[in-house]
């Protein structure tokens, strides 16, 4: 999930440089929004297991 937010902020990047300031501000905010997404499922994921503990 990680890469799409990388590939989206590279599609951004290449996009203001060519000067498309519409297209960059929009996959700047769809990066944004996968790599918040992927912060809160690793978040929620970490809790779940330090709850679920260590099994023998």
């Amino acid at each position: 999930m990680l890469s799409w937010a990388l590939f989206f902020l590279v599609v951004a990047l290449i996009a203001a440089v060519l000067g498309f300031g519409g297209i960059a501000g929009t996959a700047v905010s769809i990066a944004k929004l996968i790599f918040f997404v992927a912060i809160a499922l690793f978040l929620i994921s970490a809790i779940a297991h330090a709850f679920r503990g260590r099994r023998v």
